[in-house]
């Protein structure tokens, strides 16, 4: 018999348990995304909780409702990150010793982070399938107590914690994002805000290239996606659990994907207009919301759920986003071979108020003609609008330009 939904008063019992525990995490007003959706448009701001993201609530919740004797024996988990670093907290707090195995793969500031929380870590394999069995086996091996990241209720409850302070922080709120990977968090939100307000809109979102929940909707049962390959690591779950699964089908009202391209986007958007540090993770949600504005009824809350990104991968991601938003171009135009040409070029560009990056020369090439060189050029510019202006004006110049 499947297990029972997790309620709303389950949801109010695992707040007052973190209360003076874990932060009440603030509603940031994004102007930008307002100016989008036609009504006014929250950030819930997770990526400012503790350990970073709102992994503490669920996990807190779990060992905090262990018996003396279970905490005793100490508890394990499997995770690329979050969920490592809230067990290892939740565990120091409560006095309980932690293990926690992650993937060979996962960012070294989150690697550090659950360390310094005091947890004992195991690295192996390059995705989270070997992690997950290996913490199985020492659970079975050292009577360890497993802490799922999402398929149990008190995780849910937990994490519902996020639906019950966003409702309190916007009584009026008509629609809510939340990011989804295995689905702990939406299942929590979405078991909160539904108790309270049934009318409010609750949408998942995953990323398309790792997104386990249409297909398990579909087939009315969980199933496994063949590959993921996504920079949000935060939520690249080959499969809901069963009790997420039934969550998200009896009380998210709809589920939405957001390619590799948005969630640059939202990130870079997340920098420059919110000034907040997110993981790919984290900005799901708004990446949801800036894809397409106008399916979003306000006021919107939009879920950010992390900021534990690794300093290497957030410059890669901006310059992706900035890729994405058009703001990176790279040209190839051919000059004639001769002193002053790649001169004449640059002096067009700068005319026009494009950035030079990078420049290169090619000579040797079929597809040349004797007397031409290929100048490569990557520009930074304001947008798509300015990016046409600057290939206009090289045009109007005479200069045959190809966009890469």
């Amino acid at each position: 018999m499947p297990a029972p939904l997790v309620t709303g008063a389950d949801v109010e019992a695992a707040a007052a348990l973190l209360d003076g525990v874990v932060r009440r995490t603030p509603l940031h007003h994004s102007r930008g995304l307002a100016d989008r959706v036609g009504g006014p448009v929250w950030l819930k701001c997770e990526n400012l909780q503790r350990t970073g993201s709102f992994k503490i609530r669920g996990a807190y919740t779990r060992i905090a409702r262990l018996t003396d004797e279970e905490r005793a024996r100490g508890v394990v988990a499997a995770s690329a990150g979050n969920h490592a670093q809230g067990v290892a907290l939740a565990a120091r707090l409560l006095g309980a010793e932690a293990t926690v195995y992650m993937p060979e793969t996962a960012p070294l500031p989150k690697v550090a982070a659950t360390r310094a929380y005091g947890a004992r870590i195991e690295m192996l394999g390059q995705s989270l399938a070997e992690p997950l069995l290996a913490a199985a086996a020492h659970a079975e091996r050292t009577g360890s107590v497993f802490i799922h990241p999402f398929d149990h209720p008190d995780v849910i409850a937990g994490q519902g914690t996020v639906g019950l302070e966003l409702l309190e922080q916007c009584p009026d709120v008509a629609t809510v994002l939340v990011c989804a990977g295995g689905g702990g968090l939406v299942s929590g939100v979405a078991a909160a805000v539904k108790d309270r307000r049934p009318d409010v809109r609750v949408v998942a979102v995953q990323a398309a290239t790792a997104a386990a929940l249409p297909g398990s909707l579909a087939a009315g049962r969980p199933v496994p996606v063949p590959s993921m390959a996504t920079m949000a690591d935060g939520i690249a779950v080959p499969m809901p659990g069963d009790l997420t699964f039934a969550h998200v089908r009896g009380l998210v009202d709809e589920v939405r994907t957001v390619t590799e391209e948005d969630l640059s986007r939202a990130l870079l958007f997340c920098l420059e207009r919110s000034k907040l540090v997110v993981e790919p993770a984290g900005v799901a949600a708004v990446a949801a919301v800036l894809a397409d504005p106008a399916a979003f009824a306000p006021p919107v809350v939009a879920v950010v759920s992390g900021g534990n990104i690794d300093p290497v991968l957030l410059l890669k991601v901006v310059q992706h986003g900035m890729a994405a938003a058009g703001r990176y171009l790279s040209l190839r135009l051919r000059v004639p071979d001769r002193p002053g040409s790649l001169a004449a070029v640059l002096t067009e560009l700068a005319a026009v108020g494009a950035n030079v990056l990078e420049v290169e020369h090619e000579r040797t090439t079929t597809r040349l003609d004797l007397g031409e060189v290929e100048v490569f050029v990557v520009l930074e510019t304001r947008g798509p609008e300015h990016a046409g202006e600057v290939v206009g004006v090289l045009q109007r110049a005479g200069y045959e330009v190809t966009q890469n």
